[in-house]
């Protein structure tokens, strides 16, 4: 057995087992599928032994394959600790990151989890604000990338990485959908979700009126859970305790719910390329069909 493990290869294993797929994990370092199942071909011939084994079309860890993951997080770590005491900072530096608490508490912490057990000298420094203040933010150069709610108005659209249903919300628990006027629980005037909602009610001809604003995604959803009102959130954003509503409701479709990835212009380095090909693969669905190993 060849008793020196390439830390390329690693770094590909743990992206597979913390993305869940052959595919994401082929987009966050940046290589084919080919290439990957090439690099764990080589790396169970290094270790003598399975890391993996089928499971109808997917592919899962074995027993030797979680064994490995620690020893892979902590031999990865200590590569880039390294590499950076000694100057080489390819892959280290800081990032800022903007991204709407509508996502934060969702899709952020598990996103952010990985890719820092994957990346552990690139530090990410978090924005929380609107999509229209971060799209600001980027343009004038304040933040490197930001994931943001795409709006058919905004003047920089991104790109489109994902697409899911947008729903009317209501509290499971109480009745604020069945009053005669709608109360809903909304952002502020610049806000896209708003706009819809409103626009919405209006066509089907329904009475409504806006009882909460707030650009806080959780003083929102409080208002709802409370049972005090009405919202539009993306199915990612909807929590426990959150009725979906749909027409035979009273309450009329609303378009997908699409997200953006914006990148300033001066973010170009190697550190922002693996952000933002991790963010892709982790919560895209619209640039790529993920296929099942």
């Amino acid at each position: 057995m060849n008793h020196v493990l390439d830390i390329d290869q690693l770094r590909t294993f743990l992206a597979i087992a913390e993305l869940g797929s052959f595919t994401k994990a082929g987009e966050a370092v940046h290589k084919t599928e080919s290439a990957v199942s090439m690099q764990m071909r080589r790396l169970e011939e290094r270790l003598g032994l399975p890391i993996f084994a089928k499971d109808g079309r997917q592919s899962r860890l074995t027993e030797d394959g979680q064994r490995l993951l620690e020893y892979a997080r902590r031999m990865i770590s200590l590569n880039d600790e390294t590499l950076s005491a000694f100057g080489n900072r390819k892959e280290v530096g800081q990032v800022k990151l903007g991204v709407p608490d509508d996502y934060a508490d969702r899709l952020l912490p598990q996103v952010l989890a990985a890719f820092n057990r994957l990346n552990p000298s690139i530090e990410i420094q978090v924005e929380c604000s609107g999509s229209i203040r971060l799209g600001s933010a980027i343009q004038e150069g304040k933040l490197d990338v930001a994931i943001v709610t795409s709006d058919d108005q905004s003047e920089s659209r991104g790109e489109v990485i994902r697409r899911e249903p947008l729903y009317w919300v209501s509290s499971s628990q109480h009745c604020a959908h069945t009053m005669e006027v709608v109360r809903l629980a909304v952002g502020p005037s610049t806000c896209y979700w708003r706009r819809l909602s409103m626009e919405a009610l209006d066509r089907i001809n329904r009475s409504y009126k806006v009882a909460y604003v707030s650009s806080s995604a959780s003083a929102l959803v409080g208002a709802v859970q409370a049972g005090l009102a009405v919202t539009v959130f993306p199915e990612s954003a909807v929590r426990d305790g959150m009725r979906i509503l749909e027409e035979k409701d009273g309450f009329p479709a609303l378009p997908p719910c699409e997200i953006s990835l914006l990148r300033s212009t001066s973010a170009r380095q190697p550190m922002h390329d693996t952000l933002c090909n991790h963010i892709v693969a982790a919560i895209g669905n619209v640039a790529h069909q993920i296929a099942a190993e």
